[in-house]
């Protein structure tokens, strides 16, 4: 079954459609040999399939677990710093500033993004000028420079082959995001322009790509079993499953992973086949606008602006006052049970918003006791606090964000993360 397009969004040529399709193939076929099962498909065979969003919330749970809430807020806050190391739920964000009348900056709105980096990388290698249209029509601005999208030496990346403007592309605004051929070309994990770090125009964690999104549900679509005090089985825990293989027990500490693959197994135990629904995408699942108010009311409608989907499948959310409103963000206050506060940054709005692809699952079957990936008891409950990225992520953009507290102006905290 060829997938339409992310979120239904745009509009492309049969030749454009089927590259994404192809990227999509190649994808899972990349990932077939390891994580093969008869549980999981790209053509589900079941018109009647079931529909069915999977989701999580947005804001990083790494920082969290590693020490405690308000570092996680006041990390992922941090800019292009906190977004390139922290953001990896599928879900990344921006905050714009804005200077107001008497001359401070202040923040203005939030983007936030759950659009493939995949997609766009796809549309810089076959088609700039409709890559630049998309560009132009997401971001609400002037068309950007060619040089804004594939670096400073690319004047016109027509004179360049494909191949050469995937590279520069991916150079400029991308990073490699784990991708073989773009790591072999000396492609950064981090991209060196700033289009997509002023905002968040599509997602650019390492590992918010597509092939991660086909992987944890790939892993997830076995049948996991452990035996119960009656001889039988039951579905195997969340511990049990992320413990399968050495060095994923930390997935299962983030919102997403345990989320899509847990849903996963779940179905495969129940005998039913599990594919991606059609658009394949990452989508805005839920915004719970309700706990922002604005002097006393809810915040107006026109300072919440979903986008880049159409039918419910949307990928992108503005969050604020326009730049034509002389209102800025931090008027706006966040109310949670007795706490209020006002709002200052994309943390506290992604921790109302809730993610996630859609997958279609086909109708339940008994399953063969053959089929059953039996798993042994977990040892204990993972200890996600122990997991490295405390040590090897977090624990040093903590030491950096603290070091660069102290050498701000008066103490008062970091200049700026862009």
């Amino acid at each position: 079954m060829p997938f339409s397009v992310p979120g239904l969004a745009d509009d492309l040529t049969p030749d454009l459609l089927d590259r994404w399709n192809k990227e999509i193939d190649r994808q899972f076929r990349s990932l077939e040999p390891d994580l093969g099962s008869k549980y999981f498909t790209l053509e589900p065979d079941d018109p009647a399939a079931e529909r069915v969003a999977v989701t999580w919330f947005g804001h990083p749970a790494e920082p969290e677990f590693c020490f405690d809430a308000e570092t996680a807020r006041a990390l992922s806050d941090w800019g292009v710093r906190g977004r390139r190391a922290l953001h990896n739920e599928y879900c990344e964000y921006a905050v714009i500033s804005a200077v107001d009348t008497e001359g401070r900056m202040r923040p203005k709105r939030v983007q936030v993004t759950t659009e493939l980096p995949e997609y766009y990388l796809m549309l810089a290698e076959h088609d700039p000028a409709r890559l630049r249209e998309i560009v132009t029509a997401t971001l609400a601005t002037e068309p950007p420079r060619w040089q804004e999208l594939y670096g400073p030496a690319v004047a016109d990346p027509n004179l360049l082959s494909p191949a050469q403007r995937r590279v520069a592309f991916a150079r400029h605004l991308t990073g490699h995001g784990q991708h073989r051929d773009l790591i072999d070309a000396d492609v950064p994990a981090a991209p060196a322009g700033s289009l997509n770090a002023v905002n968040a125009l599509f997602m650019a964690h390492p590992i918010n790509g597509l092939d991660d999104l086909i992987y944890i549900v790939m892993f997830g679509a076995q049948p996991y079993a452990r035996r119960n005090a009656a001889g039988g089985f039951e579905p195997a825990g969340r511990d049990q499953i992320f413990r399968r293989q050495p060095g994923l027990e930390a997935l299962s500490c983030r919102h997403a992973d345990p989320a899509a693959a847990l849903a996963a197994a779940d179905a495969a135990f129940q005998g039913r086949t599990v594919s991606f629904a059609d658009p394949l995408g990452m989508y805005i699942q839920q915004f719970t606008s309700e706990v922002f108010l604005f002097e006393g009311g809810p915040v107006p409608d026109p300072w919440i602006r979903l986008g880049r989907g159409r039918q419910g499948l949307h990928q992108r959310l503005e969050f604020g006052p326009p730049d034509d409103d002389p209102h800025f963000l931090d008027e706006i206050t966040v109310v949670e049970g007795d706490a209020e506060e006002p709002l200052t940054g994309g943390y506290q709005v992604v921790r109302q918003v809730q993610v996630g692809p859609v997958v279609a699952l086909g109708a339940p079957t008994p399953v063969p006791p053959g089929d059953l990936v039996v798993l042994p008891d977990s040892p204990g409950p993972i200890r996600c606090r122990d997991a490295r990225v405390c040590t090897d992520t977090v624990g040093p953009l903590k030491e950096a964000f603290d070091a660069e507290a102290l050498s701000g102006p008066m103490g008062g905290g970091p200049r700026g993360g862009r």
